[in-house]
């Protein structure tokens, strides 16, 4: 299968600490912040559950949208992901590509 580039949402815990990010594998980048191989932001806070994250058909469709995403007020935040996850549970076992591929806005 083809890979697409996603936006995705960390949490620390049920409306705990936000971390938003892009990258162009979503399964892999997400062990990385579990496993806290990459040092930042995402291991001093503990943010390790995949709580939201959607698919672009490019990956500068989805830079434009995590650099949007990441403008929005912190209620904004929870509302997307709870339209998606009302739980917070972790995503990472299921992802989805074909289920939250996104038809980008023209750049």
């Amino acid at each position: 299968m083809e890979k697409y580039p996603a936006v995705y949402i960390m949490a620390s815990r049920y409306r705990g600490t936000l971390y938003v990010g892009v990258t162009s594998n979503l399964y892999s980048r997400v062990c990385d912040h579990k496993n806290g191989t990459t040092p930042g932001f995402t291991s001093d806070y503990a943010v390790h559950t995949l709580v939201w994250y959607e698919h672009h058909m490019t990956v500068d469709a989805a830079i434009l949208r995590e650099k949007r995403i990441k403008e929005w007020k912190r209620n904004w935040k929870i509302e997307l992901i709870e339209k998606m996850n009302r739980d917070w549970r972790d995503l990472h076992d299921d992802i989805d590509v074909l289920a939250t591929l996104v038809e980008d806005d023209p750049l």
